[in-house]
């Protein structure tokens, strides 16, 4: 059960769980230091991007579109011990991440390959979601799939952003973008790897060559 409650931590953050659960992980949350520590990370991360958020929003509609399309997508009831049921967490982490976008200003009327995959990421049980500075978050599983949700400016002309996992003092490509958006890695985050991006080149370089201007902390 330990696990299935550690997977409620992005949505309880996100106000995306049904009383039920909630009440639940909240009796769950005063006995586990695990939780607290996530949870204090990921409304970090949401102070960080609320604070430099953009005084646009998305329309409403859209919104409430994205968050019906998501809570559509719930799976089947799981029971579990002591005869509680737990909603296994893929529709609502889709909910979550929408959320998370949204509050970006990075979800499209279309889901994207990232968008899919941030969604995926946080159905995890035990996924970590953590700050990229003020400018996004990243989100990963236990199996080291992840995901960023980044609000950037475009890459200056003849320059892209390309993101690095960094493990063991090794730094390896894990993908390319422009700018704003939700990126799907293209590479495993180990525990103890730290995610950075930095500005480079058009078509990416095989090393970093500036200094991350992003970076998450490490791994666990």
């Amino acid at each position: 059960m330990a696990e299935e409650l550690h997977s409620l931590v992005a949505p309880y953050a996100l106000d995306a769980l049904d009383e039920t659960d909630e009440r639940s992980f909240e009796e769950h949350l005063a006995l586990c230091e695990r939780c607290r520590g996530e949870l204090a990370g990921l409304r970090e991360a949401a102070a960080a991007l609320a604070y430099t958020a953009p005084a646009t929003q998305p329309p409403p509609e859209l919104k409430e579109r994205i968050l019906a399309q998501a809570r559509s997508e719930r799976p089947n009831v799981v029971p579990l011990r002591r005869k509680r049921n737990w909603t296994t967490t893929l529709g609502i982490a889709a909910a979550a991440a929408a959320a998370v976008a949204i509050g970006l200003g990075l979800w499209g009327a279309t889901r994207s390959t990232g968008q899919d995959a941030l969604a995926r990421v946080l159905s995890r049980p035990g996924a970590r979601v953590m700050a990229m500075g003020g400018s996004g978050v990243l989100a990963v599983a236990p199996d080291g799939e992840a995901a960023l949700a980044l609000r950037v400016a475009d890459a200056p002309p003849g320059k892209t952003y390309e993101a690095w996992v960094i493990h063991a003092n090794a730094a390896r490509p894990a993908g390319l973008f422009r700018g704003a958006g939700v990126v799907k890695l293209a590479r495993r985050v180990a525990k103890g790897s730290v995610v950075a991006v930095t500005v480079e080149r058009a078509g990416g370089a095989p090393q970093p060559t500036q200094k991350p201007f992003l970076a998450s902390q490490e791994t666990t």
